[in-house]
């Protein structure tokens, strides 16, 4: 029986023109000179992105972690939706080793959307020396345990505006901004306006085998560089994994085939009697009473997914064909009944 793998979008494995790349890539010291491979990456999604410099780094963790570390000083609180990656699924290295002090805004625009006004609300105003400070809003988009959902690009722009207002600093988490951007037709330069830094991700959804980016203006990406080196993130012969990423980027277009698969489960998830949310990404979430249990029978039949809270999650991704789908839907509908009840 072949397992159907929804856990993530990060099982992909490369794809033969990955493998290819990164055999004969072209490669040097980048602690020292820098890797040529993996500069042409960092330049082609300084691009994309409408920044000036970018800096590949190991994991997306990490990437939002010089994020705050850029942004913060020892104390400062920083704003972020509920359950934003950055809060709950980052070991607190928030708190850590940036040293700040997060506050988590509930969802008042829409799952995963919090609004100007609780922004320039959240954020106060200066007060004493002894007062809390307020310096950095921290979006995520898109929003994963929010169930993909996308903040448009007018109102990404709405939430920087007002994070001007306040003198805050934006770092944004477009862990899967590749996928907004196919969702909603807003370009990714659009999408990253008015963000101090940004952080995309090459190994979910594009299907990289590692490394994240994290992009702004030169003099941020330069101190990035010194922070990535202190964390333990510099590399050697880099290009390796950069040529990998390069190709991943050609992938973006096709994300709209992930989003018709998510839809296409969902809908036969909901006509079994399934309680969800059309997704409007690749991230769908299922609402099951006991979702440990529906897991492991889930498993028993050859489908894999996570429990999240009281739903299982399932993702959609390259590795998976309209066959693997309906594949799927055909192993759940035995036993819908016992999932649901």
């Amino acid at each position: 029986m072949k397992i159907l793998d929804f856990r993530s979008d990060t099982v992909t494995k490369p794809s033969t023109e990955m493998y290819s790349a990164m055999a004969v890539a072209e490669v040097g010291d980048d602690v020292l000179e820098r890797d040529p491979t993996m500069e042409r990456l960092e330049c082609k999604v300084a691009e994309l992105l409408g920044k000036e410099a970018a800096l590949w780094v190991p994991t997306g963790c990490m990437s939002n972690l010089i994020g705050l570390m850029l942004h913060l000083k020892r104390g400062d609180r920083f704003l972020a939706p509920a359950q934003a990656h950055i809060l709950g699924s980052e070991l607190g290295t928030a708190a850590w080793l940036a040293l700040g002090m997060p506050e988590s805004l509930p969802w008042e625009g829409g799952p995963g959307k919090i609004t100007p006004s609780q922004v320039i609300k959240s954020a106060g105003n200066p007060g004493q020396y002894y007062s809390l400070r307020t310096t950095l809003l921290c979006i995520e988009n898109t929003h994963n345990f929010a169930g993909g959902t996308c903040l448009t690009a007018s109102e990404h722009k709405a939430l920087v505006l007002a994070a001007k207002e306040k003198s805050l600093k934006i770092h944004l988490d477009g862990a899967r901004l590749w996928h907004t951007a196919v969702a909603t037709g807003d370009s990714l330069s659009d999408l990253s306006w008015g963000a101090d830094t940004v952080s995309v991700c090459l190994s979910k959804g594009l299907g990289a085998p590692m490394g994240s980016v994290i992009v702004g203006n030169k003099d941020y990406i330069a101190e990035a560089r010194r922070i990535r080196k202190m964390l333990g993130g510099g590399v050697r012969q880099g290009g390796v994994v950069a040529a990998a990423g390069i190709i991943a980027l050609d992938q973006i277009p096709r994300l709209s085939d992930d989003h018709a698969r998510a839809t296409r489960l969902a809908d036969g998830l909901t006509s079994y009697g399934f309680k969800l949310t059309k997704p409007e990404t690749n991230i769908m979430f299922v609402q099951v009473p006991k979702p440990g249990e529906a897991m492991t029978l889930l498993e028993s039949v050859g489908i894999r997914c996570l429990a999240v809270g009281p739903a299982l999650r399932f993702i959609t991704h390259r590795d998976q064909s309209d066959g693997d789908v309906g594949d799927a839907l055909e192993r759940i509908k035995p036993i819908a009944e016992k999932l649901i009840s």
